[in-house]
């Protein structure tokens, strides 16, 4: 069974940091794109940032500079790196990777989305 694992999430004050770390397990043939995407509370969940096996990456413009995205491919992880939040980072992040699963055959599935549960991250003074 294939399942990403978030962690990281918490607790903090304006202007401080975080750092999301989320790890894909299972029977995994190849993973593409892995990214980062939001949930605050009321509204719908959005793309925050992502990044290809190739590691080119793309950010939302909401997040100005602040946030790096990076991967690790032997680790099948890909993490986020958050600096200078604000009160509007709040919310659910999740994990996001584009993902083929390992057939009996030895041979890849086809490439479907998988989501993690989620990490909290507020802020707040």
């Amino acid at each position: 069974q294939v399942q990403l694992v978030e962690s990281g999430g918490g607790l903090v004050q304006p202007g401080g940091s975080l750092r999301l770390s989320c790890a894909a397990s299972g029977s995994i043939f190849g993973i593409k794109t892995m990214g980062w995407y939001r949930q605050a509370p009321g509204k719908q969940r959005e793309l925050v940032a992502l990044i290809t096996d190739s590691k080119y990456t793309k950010y939302e413009d909401f997040v100005e500079g602040r946030f790096t995205i990076s991967r690790d491919n032997a680790k099948k992880a890909v993490y986020l790196q958050m600096n200078s939040l604000k009160p509007e980072d709040t919310a659910v992040y999740y994990c996001n990777a584009d993902l083929s699963k390992l057939l009996p055959t030895g041979w890849g599935s086809q490439f479907e989305a998988y989501w993690g549960q989620g990490t909290r991250v507020t802020v707040t003074s």
